[in-house]
C-alpha cells in the first residue's frame, strides 16, 4: 500500500515537517490545494473521510488527505475493523496519510522497540498490511544538542559547540522551540557567520514563548483588554501562523500538564512527560491549575474549529484569534 502512511511519536516538529514534504510533491500549487484535505478524527463525519478518499483528483496525478488523530475516533475493535476496511479500498490515486501525537519511549535494542510501538494498534495492523510507518520520537537530552547543530545545517547555517550547548540548556528538548530559535539566530547573523555564544546571549531569550505565557495567563483570567494587547504586540513581532503554532502548542501542554497533576504529579513529572525546559514545565504547571480538565478540552476544541476555518477559508488567522478571545475573556 504505498499511498498509505502512518506518523506517530512525540516529536511533533518533525512529524510537522514530513507532512510539509508531502505537500510540496504537488508542482503546482492551485492544483495542491484544490487536491488537498485535511481532516481531525475528533471532528469529521465518516462522509467526510468518504468524500476526502474516494474524491477524483483534479488536474494532478494524485489527491492528498491528511488524517489527524485517527486513535480518537476509532477507539474499538469494530470502529477499527470498517475503518481499515475502508483504507484497504482507497484509491490508488489518493495519498492518505494518517498522523497522531503518541507517547513514545526509546529502546536501543530494536526488537524491544518494535515490540513497543506495535502497542498502537495502526503500527501493528500496518506492519501486517504493508502502510509505510513512520515514527518520530523526541531527541533525548543528550542527542540534543547534536540535533541543534545537525537542525542548523538544515537551515543553512553553523553554530560553535558551546554555543550548541547553551541553547540546549535553554529549550530543553522541545524541537519545535529549538528550530524557532535556529531560525532567529540565523537571521540575526544573516547566515553570513557561524552563531556563537554571544548570538545566543543575544536572541534566545524564548521572548516569544513568555509573551505567550503571559496571553494565557490574560486568558485565564478573563482579561480581555490585556489578553487584546498582548496579541496585537505579538502579531507585530511574529508570524501569525507560528503564532497560532504556538497557542495551539501550549494549550495541548496544558491538557497534557492538568491530566499529569490530577495524577498527583508535580512539575518534575511535566518536565519529563513532556520533554520541555524546567521553565516552561514550570509555567506550564502554573497555568494547569487555573484550569479544569473540562474547560481545557473545550478551549481545545475551539482552536480545532478556528484551524478549520482559517484552512478552509471561512475566517483569516488575525480575526480569528481575536475572536477567540473575546469568546475566552467573556
Amino acid at each position: 500500500m504505498p499511498n498509505l502512511y502512518f506518523l506517530f511519536g512525540n516529536d511533533e516538529f518533525a512529524i510537522s515537517r514530513k507532512l510539509k514534504d508531502f505537500d510540496a510533491d504537488f508542482t503546482d500549487p492551485t492544483s495542491a490545494d484544490m487536491n488537498t484535505a485535511r481532516l481531525d478524527a475528533r471532528s469529521m463525519s465518516e462522509t467526510d473521510l468518504n468524500t476526502a478518499v474516494n474524491a477524483m483528483p483534479f488536474l494532478a496525478k494524485r489527491r492528498l488527505v491528511l488524517l489527524a488523530n485517527p486513535s480518537s475516533k476509532y477507539n474499538n475493535a469494530s470502529s477499527r475493523k470498517k475503518f481499515f476496511e475502508f483504507v484497504e479500498k482507497a484509491p490508488e490515486t489518493t495519498r492518505l496519510v494518517m498522523y497522531e501525537w503518541v507517547e513514545t519511549k526509546n529502546f536501543k535494542d530494536k526488537s524491544r522497540q518494535d515490540k513497543e510501538d506495535e502497542k498502537h494498534w495502526l503500527v501493528k495492523w500496518g506492519k501486517k498490511s504493508g502502510i509505510k510507518l513512520e515514527r518520530y520520537a523526541l531527541p533525548s537530552q543528550w542527542e540534543m544538542t547534536g540535533w541543534i547543530v545537525n537542525e542548523m545545517k538544515q537551515q543553512g547555517g553553523q553554530i560553535e559547540p558551546r554555543a550548541a550547548e547553551m541553547l540546549k540548556d535553554m529549550v530543553g528538548v522541545d524541537t519545535r522551540q529549538a528550530g524557532m530559535e535556529i531560525s532567529k539566530l540565523l537571521a540575526y547573523v544573516n547566515w553570513a557567520r557561524t552563531v556563537t555564544v554571544s548570538d545566543v546571549e543575544a536572541v534566545c531569550i524564548v521572548t516569544s514563548q513568555q509573551s505567550v505565557f503571559d496571553f494565557v495567563d490574560a486568558l485565564s483570567n478573563g482579561n480581555g483588554k490585556s489578553a487584546q494587547h498582548l496579541l496585537h504586540r505579538l502579531l507585530e513581532t511574529e508570524d501569525p501562523f507560528s503564532l497560532w503554532g504556538m497557542v495551539v502548542r501550549q494549550f495541548r501542554l496544558l491538557i497534557q500538564a492538568r491530566e499529569i497533576l490530577d495524577g498527583r504529579g508535580n512539575k518534575d513529572d511535566v518536565a519529563r512527560a513532556l520533554g520541555v525546559h524546567p521553565f516552561v514545565a514550570e509555567k506550564t504547571t502554573q497555568q494547569a491549575t487555573r484550569f479544569s480538565i473540562e474547560s481545557l478540552e473545550s478551549i481545545y476544541r475551539k482552536l480545532l474549529r478556528i484551524d478549520e476555518g482559517v484552512k478552509t477559508g471561512q475566517s483569516t488567522l488575525d480575526l480569528a484569534l481575536d475572536t477567540l478571545v473575546v469568546e475566552l475573556t467573556n
